[in-house]
């Protein structure tokens, strides 16, 4: 009973304080609210360096490109037929995108300073596949995919550097994940220990693993009997991780321990702006969710946004 409360009076302060603090980021002159084209269809962001937020597009493959300072923005990476952009990453040594494509099985690796292809990659030709989210090490780029037990590896030179030719490496989930037919299997995906451990979580279950990023084993988090159902984008800072659950319109916020072996989820993120978030990401201390609006039939003039919520703890 006293862990209970205990967790649930640092669940209060946490609430507490990042709602204090949202007021810093506006005192920085970050915009609220990030509009993106109407019909864009986004599903992953990531950050880059001198507040500039990256949005892909499901429909199209596109990337655009915004100002977190003033929310105007223009597209980077136009669309084209037969691409899709779900999860992406910049890497910031060479200032590379590294993009899922989702159902093509392929991954897209473009110039975040001109929008120009530096390499594509057929990760995989199954014709059920999912190419879900990336995350970047200093040795590899890492996909997961949504279908099966498998994440794709794809190898980095020095500085982060991307040869064309480089050669996939399928490596085999085992241990304790999990894998339900016919549902969204592993989706969100972080790195920690300098690239040794990824997290994953498993949308359908709502179960978070440590994976040894070298064999594949995933062991369990344990959560304390909790789940987090429709986990999509997460984002590790510290010990702490944020959940996105995406029809949920919420933000899990879990404290993880030193060993990444357990968690407790110390605070759940609302807002009424959410209309089913699909991704994380931070700059300058605040949370940047974009609302994906999955429940809403898209047209070409449907509105979609990337929101900031608050300071993360």
């Amino acid at each position: 009973m006293k862990r209970t409360l205990d967790v649930l009076a640092l669940a209060t302060l946490v609430l507490l304080s990042a709602f204090a603090q949202a007021p810093n980021a506006e005192a920085r002159g970050l915009a609220d609210e990030i509009p993106l084209p109407n019909g864009w269809q986004p599903e992953g962001i990531t950050i880059g360096p001198c507040a500039t937020i990256y949005a892909g597009s499901i429909a199209t493959g596109a990337v655009f490109q915004a100002d977190l300072r003033t929310g105007a923005g223009n597209v980077l990476v136009p669309g084209r037929p037969g691409r899709v952009a779900v999860g992406l990453k910049l890497d910031r040594r060479t200032n590379f995108l590294f993009v899922a494509g989702g159902p093509t099985g392929a991954a897209y690796v473009y110039d975040a300073e001109t929008g120009a292809d530096v390499a594509v990659f057929q990760l995989t030709t199954a014709a059920d596949s999912f190419v879900n989210d990336v995350i970047v090490t200093n040795a590899a780029a890492y996909f997961t995919e949504s279908s099966r037990a498998v994440i794709y590896r794809l190898p980095l030179g020095p500085g982060g550097s991307v040869a064309p030719d480089a050669a996939v490496q399928n490596i085999v989930l085992g241990g304790d994940f999990q894998v339900v037919a016919g549902q969204f299997n592993a989706n969100g995906i972080e790195a920690a220990n300098g690239g040794d451990t990824l997290i994953i979580v498993n949308s359908f279950l709502g179960t978070l693993y440590r994976v040894d990023a070298a064999t594949g084993v995933a062991r369990l988090i344990d959560l304390g009997g909790a789940t987090v159902p429709n986990g999509d984008g997460i984002l590790l800072r510290g010990r702490t991780l944020y959940v996105v659950q995406n029809f949920q319109n919420q933000v899990a916020v879990i404290q993880l321990d030193g060993r990444l072996a357990s968690g407790d989820i110390i605070a759940t993120i609302t807002d009424p702006r959410l209309d089913v978030p699909t991704t994380v990401d931070d700059f300058a201390g605040a949370l940047y969710l974009v609302n994906a609006r999955f429940t809403t039939p898209p047209t070409p003039d449907t509105t979609y946004s990337i929101v900031r919520g608050p300071n993360r703890r």
